[in-house]
């Protein structure tokens, strides 16, 4: 039996069960006593409001905490400090699922997901990309009064929309806004909900292949970003294996989430990589990169019946996700005193690094699983002293 005096109320049964699911999450015993806390909090006020704990959602619990500031409690949860209670609930069947919005928007925003998934067969994250888009698109623009009609878009109302989208984001953002307008549009011509091809309005984004050369950053400071974790923490040793993968396999942050613990090929020396597209490769497994994976697996990854490689160190414990690797080198370059830059400079830095060393172009394109070749002529921009060398004197001058 539990020890604790709290009064529940409606919930005083749930207690035990929920402690023991709060643990398996990997929750620290000073968290779940405050989460305790506040299953007790939500027990009491539902039984204060005349409300089944059946009754209890997204909605209820924000009057509860609005009910708890106007009351003038000193401790208030979060929005986010009673999903794990209400996630616990749904999964013992106390509350029924979260049942999804009905609005036009969303009716329709389901709809354009199935097209690009069964229609046009793109990947989970460039759906949610594309969603994304869409959603802040037609929330904007197809709203009016309350109203949802998107049959009054017009080419304005694309092009305002697109110059405040270029007016924030790099010019390759800028044309992926381009190509995910483009496809809502069509969508919506194609479903009749648009008269006009509006696609067509959209104006592409001033760009050029290889117009630019890439930026890089020095071996040096690759190596300081690297030795700038401390593997003597569970943090610091998982940090560490993932900018390994990309500082020296040249991995993608999306490609070091997907990798799972049967990825390792340990007897053959090999890492299979999931890349773009779904396509499989196998990488050579550098001493190097072994031994941090498996300081991290000896270390700092907690025996879960999860088989994703990387997990977080904070409850609830799960696969990580793309975005916390950049997460990682921005903490890296903190640390080491260095301009904040993302993960994929130090696949730039790589690349430029094995042209240094005299590798050719094609050996290159195979290291970072370029599909195009041209793809990787950017980087021979790099190497300027090579570049000196077959450099034309401009016509009228002396060199």
């Amino acid at each position: 039996m539990s020890s604790t005096r709290r009064k529940p109320s409606q919930l005083g049964c749930q207690v035990e069960s929920y402690r023991e699911w709060l643990t398996q999450q990997s929750y620290t015993s000073g968290t779940i006593r405050n989460m305790l806390k506040e299953l007790g909090q939500v027990g009491l006020w539902l039984s204060a409001e005349g409300l089944d704990v059946a009754q209890l959602d997204e909605e209820q619990v924000e009057t509860f905490r609005a009910f708890r500031q106007a009351s003038g409690y000193r401790r208030v949860p979060g929005p986010r400090a009673i999903v794990p209670l209400l996630s616990y609930l749904r999964q013992a069947g106390l509350v029924p699922a979260m049942v999804p919005s009905s609005t036009p928007l969303e009716v329709l925003l389901d709809q354009f997901r199935s097209w690009l998934v069964q229609d046009r067969g793109l990947a989970a994250t460039t759906v949610l990309r594309y969603e994304k888009t869409a959603r802040r698109f037609l929330a904007e623009q197809a709203c009016d009064s309350g109203r949802f009609e998107p049959a009054g878009l017009t080419g304005k109302d694309v092009n305002d929309f697109l110059l405040r989208e270029c007016a924030r984001v790099s010019a390759g953002s800028a044309k992926g806004r381009v190509a995910e307008l483009r496809s809502v549009l069509r969508f919506l011509y194609l479903q009749g909900l648009t008269p006009l091809r509006l696609g067509t309005a959209v104006p592409p984004v001033g760009g050029w292949r290889l117009a630019t050369v890439p930026p890089t950053m020095s071996a040096t400071d690759v190596q300081s970003l690297l030795d700038s974790c401390d593997c003597n923490t569970t943090v610091g040793v998982r940090d560490h294996a993932i900018m390994m993968l990309i500082a020296r396999l040249g991995l993608r942050s999306i490609e070091v989430a997907r990798l799972h613990l049967q990825d390792v090929d340990w007897r053959v020396g090999e890492l299979v990589v999931t890349g773009k597209g779904g396509r499989l490769d196998r990488l050579p497994l550098p001493a190097e990169v072994g031994q941090a994976l498996v300081a991290y697996l000896s270390r700092g990854r907690a025996s879960r019946d999860d088989r994703h490689l990387f997990l977080t160190c904070r409850a609830p414990r799960g696969p990580i996700r793309a975005d916390l690797v950049g997460d990682v080198v921005e903490r890296a370059c903190k640390r080491a005193g260095l301009p904040h830059v993302g993960p994929h400079r130090l696949r730039h830095a790589l690349a430029v690094e094995l042209l240094r060393h005299g590798a050719g172009l094609a050996a290159i394109s195979q290291v970072l699983r370029h599909q195009d070749l041209a793809t990787t002529a950017l980087y021979a921009k790099v190497d300027l002293a090579a570049l000196r060398h077959v450099a034309q004197p401009w016509p009228g001058a002396t060199r």
